[in-house]
């Protein structure tokens, strides 16, 4: 069996799936929308960056935390970007089990919160 094949079907199976069509067709509209498409990408780069400041070990922005949840709020008001949430939430469902399901067979003895465990 060839990794290689493999990986090739699991693409094609991805993009068969539900999850992604659903995704795809919604993102598509949303891009459609050029006033909509940016509001949703400022609210995505918005909500990264304040977690990859939390991430960083950098204390708590409350203020830009209040922004986001505010804004987000406003956004979800509209049906297509409440729709669009909703299928890239399954879509990336879907994906990170898939990456479970493969890195599970790539047990490098890291535990659950990146602590190195035994080697075997």
């Amino acid at each position: 069996m060839n990794v290689y094949d493999q990986a090739h079907k699991l693409a094609d199976a991805i993009r068969e799936s539900e999850e992604f069509k659903r995704y795809n067709d919604v993102k598509k509209k949303v891009e459609a929308n050029p006033d909509l498409d940016k509001a949703i990408k400022d609210f995505t780069k918005k909500q990264f960056e304040l977690q990859a400041s939390q991430m960083m070990g950098k204390e708590m922005d409350m203020e830009a935390m209040q922004q986001i949840q505010q804004l987000g709020a406003v956004l979800l008001q509209d049906p297509l970007t409440n729709e669009f949430f909703q299928c890239q939430m399954r879509f990336s469902t879907m994906m990170a089990d898939a990456y479970k399901i493969i890195g599970d067979v790539a047990d490098f003895g890291f535990g659950p919160m990146g602590d190195m465990g035994s080697f075997r």
